[in-house]
């Protein structure tokens, strides 16, 4: 009896069509795994350049929002001198024209920093919040809720929504009780 199966002794079988088959399709499985290997880690590499750019552009976007803060800090004295100036002249008559041109300076430059992202805040009446507002002192305020702001020595100023320079407050304390 002749097994096809089996090589007779000191016979090297030939490879059949099946053998070679064989072959193909595992080379085919180990290229298959290495091409998706390759693909998996170019997916992995494309999404990486996508988000390294949209971080860039996020943080270029966030210095040319804040570029000019220190700049428009130093203008916020200014404004605050205005302020002063008016509050000054408004009780003479004879300064009457000039209260005028001081106040119109003033509101130019507040349009003017108004357009790089800079606008003030009002404190009076709100409660106390160390984000916003910087405590220069504590008053008895009757009728007041304790922690209420009631009186602004300087006004504060956001800058694109974020704080730019807190307001310098009084803050309402609950009355001395003797």
């Amino acid at each position: 009896m002749n097994d096809e199966s089996q090589d007779p002794p000191g016979e090297t079988r030939q490879p059949g069509p099946e053998d070679e088959i064989r072959r193909l399709c595992e080379a085919l499985e180990a290229k298959t795994a290495e091409a998706e290997e390759h693909r998996d880690r170019y997916l992995r590499a494309a999404a990486e350049f996508d988000n390294t750019r949209k971080r860039g552009a996020r943080e270029r976007e966030e210095y040319i929002r804040y570029a000019n803060e220190s700049l428009l800090r130093e203008l916020l004295p200014v404004l605050d001198n205005f302020d002063r100036a008016l509050q000054a002249a408004r009780g003479e008559p004879a300064a009457a024209a000039v209260t005028a041109g001081v106040e119109l300076t003033q509101r130019e430059l507040l349009r003017v920093i108004e357009k790089f992202g800079v606008t003030p805040f009002s404190s009076v009446g709100q409660a106390f919040d160390p984000e916003r507002h910087e405590a220069i002192a504590r008053v008895p305020a009757e009728g007041r809720p304790e922690g209420t702001v009631v009186d602004e020595t300087a006004r504060g100023y956001l800058l694109n929504g974020r704080v730019l320079r807190p307001a310098m407050v009084t803050v309402a304390a609950s009355p001395d009780p003797s």
